[in-house]
């Protein structure tokens, strides 16, 4: 059995049907109680567990940075520790949000970290927890998460385009769209990989291809949806958040291939699935 942290998140509702996992939701284990998590652990004793639960709203971590830190970092340092202690593997997503988001290159996993706000801070300080338990673990970095569950942008853009004939969307953030369901997968394949092969343990980046400005994945989202909503490009200058968000969330993940076998997902083709599993 494989352990899942999280239930009602993108990953997690994704990885709720594969016939070998358990997933825990706050009522089993809250991640604002990090000991209940590591409890959790020993009492299920997994073959592998993934952390699929975060503090993830960008804007509100500023103002609660504290529970962002211990969702984002003392639960993931504290279920680190247990599997540590079990030799059980650990697979933790993390974000691109660790990087300043600077220059053009794709992001490599060991190039320097830069966060802009909290969210990124307390997701930088999560990768470090799990490192420093010293188990056989994997740091699955990815970005621009969507499905057909939550509040994600493709929903967004879907809901908008049927309202309204004209949507202007940020064109200078450039990254790979990447769909739950694929991370899902490449979750399982690497918490069942690293059971066999604990050398495996590092740090990976996983992001949809093609590389795309959200004005191009809602230009995307128009065309599948056969809406006929004009979207019209804007800088980010023009649209201000109370974080700033990174130009640069391209990723670079050559290494995740190599080692697993794991190529990036058409984002295109998760689109139309997405918008397919929205509709039935």
């Amino acid at each position: 059995m494989i352990l899942v942290f999280g239930k009602t998140g993108q990953v997690a509702r994704e990885l709720a049907p594969l016939a070998d996992v358990t997933c825990l939701g706050r009522d089993a284990a809250d991640l604002n109680d990090p000991a209940a998590c590591a409890a959790a652990i020993r009492t299920h004793r997994p073959r592998a567990v993934i952390n699929a639960a975060a503090y993830t709203a960008v804007d509100q971590a500023e103002q609660d940075e504290a529970t962002a830190l211990r969702v984002n970092a003392d639960a993931p340092g504290a279920m680190a520790q247990a599997c540590a202690e079990l030799d059980i593997p650990l697979v933790h997503i993390s974000t691109d949000y660790v990087f300043s988001g600077g220059g053009t290159a794709p992001w490599a996993p060991d190039d320097p970290t830069g966060p802009l706000g909290a969210y990124g801070r307390t997701k930088l300080a999560g990768e470090a927890a799990v490192r420093a338990a010293l188990g056989t673990h994997v740091i699955l970095r990815t970005s621009w998460v969507v499905s057909a569950h939550g509040t994600n942008f493709v929903k967004t853009m879907h809901r908008l385009g049927a309202e309204r004939d004209q949507l202007t969307v940020v064109a200078d953030q450039i990254g790979g769209l990447t769909p739950a369901r694929a991370i899902a997968q490449a979750c399982h394949t690497i918490a069942t990989a690293l059971i066999d092969d604990p050398d495996k343990t590092g740090t990976y980046h996983f992001s949809g291809a093609p590389d795309a400005s959200w004005a191009d994945v809602a230009r995307a989202v128009m065309h599948v949806a056969a809406h006929r909503c004009e979207i019209v490009d804007i800088p980010s200058s023009d649209y201000p958040t109370p974080v700033e968000r990174p130009l640069n969330s391209r990723m670079d993940c050559t290494t995740l291939e190599t080692a697993f076998g794991l190529k990036r997902p058409d984002w295109r083709a998760g689109l139309i699935e997405i918008l397919k599993d929205m509709t039935t």
